[in-house]
């Protein structure tokens, strides 16, 4: 549970030039956000930083030129994450947080640059799959009007369809789920606007998509100007811009995947990275689901 939290927008993805190179007022977003929330961090007392980039940085043709200059005005060291390991780190929080009993759990987390998928029946998925799908992403390269119109949603349906034919046939492949799960704030988002509880009623609150719910709720936000989509309950104006192309890419994943239901899990990366830490011990060696089939192992209480 987080003592506390703050949270800031960045969509780096939609600060991409025509050279995959995050502009200068993109960078200059991240340096200031990166500073901001580091100061935060020492003034609460945290006594160890886990700073992580994901698919916006890890894709921009001058990533190392960008995270050079957040470590030289900032400080921090940014880590950036594999697409794959990106999906292995989610997987796990949904894992623990549905237990064992959930059998094989196939989960979907839709970011700004990329769309995360895994399949698997212990801890680490038997397969991971990172594929550049995101909602921010999408929009930009697809929907730049506003409201987008029927035609261009139209064709991007067509295209995700296309794209999603073959990742989809190999997530299958290695086993039918018995539990589909969607994670991250767009899932989160989804699934509000189609009749499930609000935050304010908990995370333990179960939630879910349906498909049908879903088509119904594209048919209706994709005639809706960014503005209009930002006063609905569960959507913030940050999110609204890519709220079109997020439900294009869960209905697609969905129908791919013959999936009627998904469930949300409230747990995804963030909460992945820090289990996956609490897994570890002083040297980063596991001390949990090592050699002996994913169980746990003993578990150390370390003070520092």
């Amino acid at each position: 549970m987080p003592m506390s939290s703050t949270k800031a927008t960045l969509r780096l993805s939609e600060s991409l030039d025509d050279q995959g190179r995050i502009t200068r007022e993109g960078s200059a977003r991240l340096i200031e956000t990166v500073g901001e929330f580091a100061s935060i961090a020492r003034t609460s007392g945290c006594v160890e930083l886990m700073a992580f980039a994901t698919s916006a940085v890890r894709e921009a043709t001058n990533s190392e030129e960008v995270l050079t200059r957040v470590r030289a005005q900032t400080g921090v060291n940014l880590e950036v994450l594999k697409g794959v390991d990106e999906a292995r780190h989610t997987f796990l929080a949904v894992r623990r947080w549905y237990g064992w009993s959930a059998g094989r759990i196939l989960n979907l987390d839709i970011g700004g640059g990329s769309l995360e998928m895994s399949n698997g029946a212990d801890e680490n998925p038997d397969l991971a799959l990172s594929l550049q799908l995101g909602a921010g992403r999408l929009t930009r390269d697809w929907l730049r009007h506003d409201p987008p119109g029927k035609r261009r949603v139209g064709v991007l349906r067509d295209w995700l369809d296309a794209e999603l034919v073959l990742p989809t046939k190999q997530l299958l492949e290695v086993g039918r789920p018995d539990l589909a799960v969607g994670t991250s704030k767009t899932f989160r988002s989804l699934a509000r606007l189609t009749g499930s509880a609000p935050s304010g009623a908990g995370i333990r609150v179960r939630r879910t998509l349906t498909s049908s719910g879903l088509r119904q709720l594209i048919a209706f936000i994709s005639r809706m100007t960014a503005a209009d989509r930002a006063e609905l309950e569960g959507v913030s104006s940050d999110r609204s811009q890519q709220l079109v192309a997020g439900a294009l890419v869960a209905e697609a994943s969905m129908r791919a995947l013959s999936l009627d239901t998904l469930e949300i899990c409230p747990w995804a990366l963030r909460e992945g990275l820090i289990l996956r830490k609490l897994d570890t011990d002083l040297d980063s060696e596991p001390i949990a689901g090592g050699s002996n089939g994913g169980l746990p192992g003993p578990i150390e209480t370390v003070s520092r």
